[in-house]
């Protein structure tokens, strides 16, 4: 029988756990590497994460193997993956998206085709409010929301004022299994577009899908969640917060880097590699 694509992903992830976990200093190096590019621009983090995730399993899992996609190839198209993983192992491809976001909203899914709003507004009807786990089950389980379930989210998340970092994977199988309530919410703070919020019988926000229209932009559409508010429905792959630092040999080496020769990259690489195998040998 064919192994599934959240079955992939799921043991590339338990594979991850691992590591990290017998190897902490490595992964908050790299994390503390990926959130010292804020210090260069807000958004240059996001980019250089996904390279970076690339080349730390491509150098220390030592049974896959990774590429970075890049944006043009799949950004304009109907993908949301940034890295194509290999288990050489299984002979197995599957592919991660990177989400390099603050504490607090979290995007998994942009819904480019905007089918979700429009089938839980079918399914409301005039209701402000419905409840019931097995009826929002079955829109959970709609052709629009089953990708979903094989949407391979990797996100990174840091808090940036407490100087903390975690690695949380959103349990949508769990969301679906504790989920109780859908409401429609008005437009608020920042947001000209109503929105559908997910609770669970406790009335503990799950999830929430935003309008996608054509006059949304970026952070008015598509499947949302909060780091913040549901993180019980997230599985910390760093087994909770870890202690990041900015790393000022870092800039100051972006800034070296962009005004040398090829010739001095050259041996600026060798060095770094042979760091490389001595936290590998670690």
């Amino acid at each position: 029988m064919p192994i599934s694509e959240v079955e992939k992903y799921r043991e590339f992830l338990r594979r991850f756990r691992l590591l990290i976990g017998k190897n902490p200093n490595l992964i908050k190096i790299v994390l503390s590497n990926i959130f010292t590019m804020r210090l260069v621009g807000n958004k240059t983090h996001g980019d250089l994460a996904e390279v970076a995730i690339t080349e730390f399993i491509n150098q220390y899992m030592y049974d896959y193997k990774a590429e970075h996609i890049g944006k043009e190839k799949f950004r304009s198209k109907e993908f949301e993956e940034d890295i194509k993983v290999i288990d050489e192992i299984k002979g197995l491809e599957f592919f991660i998206s990177i989400k390099a976001y603050g504490h607090g909203p979290l995007q998994l899914s942009t819904d480019k085709k905007f089918v979700m709003f429009p089938k839980l507004k079918n399914f409301m009807g005039k209701r402000k409010v419905v409840s019931g786990n097995n009826e929002i089950r079955k829109i959970l389980e709609s052709d629009e929301f089953k990708h979903l379930e094989s949407l391979n989210i990797l996100p990174l998340i840091y808090d940036e004022e407490r100087k903390k970092c975690n690695i949380m994977v959103f349990d949508f199988e769990k969301a679906k299994n504790e989920v109780e309530f859908i409401k429609l919410e008005s437009e608020g703070r920042n947001r000209k577009h109503p929105v559908f919020r997910f609770y669970n019988s406790s009335n503990e926000y799950i999830c929430e899908v935003r309008y996608g229209g054509k006059e949304a932009n970026a952070l008015q559409r598509g499947f949302w969640t909060n780091t913040k508010n549901a993180e019980r429905y997230f599985d910390s792959l760093t087994d909770g917060w870890v202690d990041y630092s900015d790393n000022e040999a870092l800039i100051i080496l972006f800034k070296y880097a962009l005004i040398s020769s090829e010739k001095g990259h050259d041996r600026a690489k060798d060095i770094l590699y042979k760091d490389i195998l001595k936290l590998r040998r670690m």
